[in-house]
């Protein structure tokens, strides 16, 4: 089936407008057509192969809320007319023991990304959200029940949201902790969020006054301006911090926050950097306690945990709508920092 899409068919070329191929829906497949996609900070790595290994034509987007037009003959959990989403996982073995502890972004196989993951489908790997429909194995697609209003926001919660929950949650996040937030953007600003919610004293710690007045609104119970106040002094003043989720992935960030780290504090990495590299002191890690965890996406669990907490009314996804046509210039906006939280394609 002929697909209208947006990608790029190399790093240093700008996405357009292309046709690409989805399969007809197998017996346990679910055809969506997409109403919204988020735009993630991931979508720009990997067209511009700045992690290596992309595969072109590269069509990111992994953020995708839609509706169901089409199911295989198997399917008995979905309908024609279901509103329904697909975050950063199409597929994985689904017989290791990851798989089977509902781990699938750890399969021990490998898990196929919903871009750029190796398929034998054309043209030989996955094509994300960035387009007009996809077909999903039902075992990937998740029921959304928002209300219709809500929907664009359910968009950033498929990879955003989910990314800073699942380890707040998994690491016992609650009263009593101090925790930093590195980065008020899109994933920041719904950790924060998480954090508060958890009961959790919240420091939100970012370079732009504006995020920092975003975290205010959110209900940070403190500021730190890293480009005007030391992180690590700052920190101490507080006590040192429990756990910091760090979003960012450039050098001094990450050593500011180790450093920011009461004894037996938690780094937690849900960002990538470029060159693959984070320099850990052994000494200091290991005398004063530190844990470094990493941290991928999250489990179907949390996500329904994190779309309960939204549908309730007790998360605000900050976005800003904009048409698929307008990708190149909201690449570059992400890239300048000159956007809200979050980015979201509006298809319909």
């Amino acid at each position: 089936m002929t697909t209208k899409a947006y990608g790029a068919h190399a790093g240093d070329k700008p996405l357009e407008p292309m046709d690409i191929e989805r399969r007809p829906p197998a017996a346990r497949d679910v055809q969506i057509e997409i109403a919204y996609c988020g735009v993630c900070h991931s979508d720009l790595h990997t067209v511009r192969s700045e992690w290596g290994g992309t595969l072109y034509p590269c069509v990111p987007g992994h953020e995708i809320v839609g509706h169901v037009t089409a199911v295989g003959a198997d399917v008995a959990s979905f309908k024609v007319g279901d509103t329904v989403g697909v975050g950063c996982l199409v597929g994985s073995c689904q017989r290791c023991r990851s798989c089977d502890e509902g781990l699938e972004q750890y399969c021990e196989n490998g898990f196929v990304a919903t871009y750029n993951s190796r398929t034998v489908d054309a043209p030989g790997h996955t094509l994300g959200g960035y387009s007009q429909r996809i077909v999903v194995d039902e075992k990937f697609v998740l029921k959304i029940r928002h209300p219709k209003e809500q929907l664009a926001a359910v968009a950033p919660l498929l990879c955003a949201g989910i990314t800073t929950y699942s380890p707040l949650k998994h690491w016992n996040v609650g009263p009593g902790k101090k925790v930093g937030i590195v980065g008020i953007g899109g994933l920041g600003h719904l950790g924060l969020q998480y954090a508060r919610i958890a009961g959790a004293f919240t420091v939100a710690i970012d370079v732009d006054d504006a995020k920092l007045d975003l975290a205010k609104e959110l209900g940070a119970d403190y500021l730190i301006n890293a480009a005007r106040q030391d992180v690590v002094e700052e920190m101490q003043r507080l006590g040192g911090a429990d756990a910091i989720v760090s979003t960012a992935a450039t050098p001094k960030p990450l050593a500011d926050a180790f450093a920011a780290l009461r004894p037996a504090g938690r780094l937690v990495l849900v960002g990538l950097p470029e060159d693959n590299v984070f320099p850990l002191p052994i000494f200091e890690t290991v005398l004063r306690g530190i844990q470094v965890i990493g941290s991928l996406v999250g489990t179907r669990e949390d996500l329904a945990e994190v779309f309960q907490l939204h549908a309730g009314g007790r998360t605000r996804v900050v976005l800003e709508r904009r048409e698929l046509e307008q990708v190149n210039e909201c690449f570059a906006d992400v890239l300048a920092g000159i956007v809200p939280a979050r980015l979201v394609f509006d298809l319909r």
